[in-house]
């Protein structure tokens, strides 16, 4: 992988050296992660401590590097890793133009480096003694994790009730819509919108905490964290030949998501292309983010027969009513009309495809003795208008679902194309 060793504007740069090598925790972290990958712990644990290796090990066993540079965001198409932590920002009032792309260009430097498995800037001890570390330190010790980290925009950066605040009101994207109010959502607004995105996804959630905390420090005077959503066991894949992740109600999830090595479905349903809307966008995709809250409490006291009926597929194989095997072709008349995948699958959309990334969460108790918990939605497609839309227009009219779910907050963000190369930055297209 390429290492971001300029400098910008006269800005040091903030690529350091690599973290301290293996810990005991890290070789612990790889071996759970190849557990969970089924029968892949020894192998792991092996390129964790052997030098010698001939060959290293995948780097989903490893936890090693997902590369930062490339012609689309990491993130999106990659390989869906454990543990999430989801942030909006807001601009601050006081912000400038100039002090938004100085602040880009700062995090697109420290992602690489934290991609990378390196501390930001001069690290987290070995700093100016009388200056705060540029690292807070707490992922020292620990490998990349396969972290990733996704940024996007959000429709209030470009025009924030009239007021075109940096100059990118006629740079919006059509496709980049003020989401419609859908039928039972309940959004909170303290959880909804955003001007900036930013997902880190990775295999141990301390390192993805760690790179949200570092952006928000870096950026601080300059955005602030409007909302924020820790997520955990992977509700969707994008690896077809792993499997299929459960939801909380424990039924599998994502079983016709749109596989991360379908290079033609890709095209089709989730980058951008030239001429689909502005230039700064070719190669990007289109982001959307819904809480889910999950009325679980209820749901474990609903027979097996009406769960199975709400889905149409069962619960144990996953297979779709009619047939024997999960990745079987569904008969979608063979299930209740109003059951999810009747609702949701492909062949009942005309062909719509959108690629999935969602993460279970549970934050605490709503103060009535139940679990706030639930699914944190993510969904990437080529245009949210021909994609998300019509498709939650769909299930939020009919879907036996909705009686055990509810929506409560909701964003909407244009991710751009990947940074090609060490010295472009995140938005440069745009601010460019």
């Amino acid at each position: 992988m390429d290492t971001d060793s300029e400098q910008q504007n006269g800005t040091p740069d903030t690529v350091a050296t690599p973290r301290s090598t293996v810990s005991r925790r890290a070789v612990i972290g790889w071996a759970g992660a190849g557990v969970a990958l089924g029968g892949a712990a020894v192998g792991s644990v092996a390129a964790a401590t052997r030098q010698d290796d001939p060959a290293p090990a995948p780097a989903a066993a490893t936890g090693a590097e997902v590369p930062f540079y490339g012609e689309h965001q990491a993130g999106i198409a990659t390989p869906v890793q454990d543990r999430l932590h989801f942030a909006a920002f807001d601009v601050s009032e006081k912000a400038t133009r100039e002090s938004l792309v100085k602040m880009l260009k700062e995090w697109t430097r420290a992602a690489a480096a934290m991609t990378g498995g390196r501390e930001v800037g001069t690290g987290a001890a070995t700093g100016l003694p009388e200056a705060p570390p540029d690292d807070t330190g707490e992922a020292l010790g620990l490998p990349a994790s396969r972290l990733t980290l996704t940024i996007g925009f959000g429709p209030s950066l470009f025009d924030k009730e009239g007021v075109d605040r940096f100059g990118l009101k006629a740079k919006r994207p059509e496709a980049l819509i003020d989401l419609p109010n859908f039928k039972g959502d309940k959004l909170d607004p303290l959880r909804s919108g955003g001007d900036l995105c930013v997902q880190a996804c990775a295999d141990d959630p301390q390192v993805a905490v760690h790179a949200i905390r570092n952006l928000a420090r870096i950026g601080m005077g300059t955005v602030s964290i409007r909302w924020s959503q820790l997520g955990f066991g992977k509700t969707s894949s994008t690896t077809p030949d792993a499997q299929t992740p459960r939801n909380l109600l424990g039924f599998k999830d994502g079983t016709h998501n749109i596989a991360g090595t379908d290079t033609a479905r890709l095209a089709e349903h989730v980058w951008a292309a030239p001429g689909d809307g502005p230039d700064w966008m070719t190669g990007g995709s289109y982001l959307v983010a819904r809480r889910i809250r999950m009325h679980i409490e209820t749901w474990d006291r609903t027979s097996l027969k009406e769960q199975e009926d709400v889905f149409g597929r069962t619960k144990g194989e996953g297979a779709p009513y009619g047939r024997a095997k999960e990745h079987d072709d569904p008969d979608l008349k063979a299930m209740p009309a109003d059951s999810h995948v009747a609702l949701a699958h492909p062949d009942a959309n005309n062909g719509l495809m959108i690629l999935r990334r969602g993460f279970s969460f549970t934050d605490g108790t709503d103060g009535l003795g139940r679990l706030d918990a639930g699914l944190f939605f993510l969904a990437y497609q080529r245009d949210t208008r021909k994609a998300f839309v019509p498709l939650q227009q769909r299930l939020a009219g009919s879907d036996k679902l909705n009686e055990y779910i509810q929506h409560v907050g909701s964003a909407h963000f244009a991710c751009p194309a990947g940074v090609r190369k060490p010295g472009e930055w995140w938005g440069q297209a745009l601010f460019g």
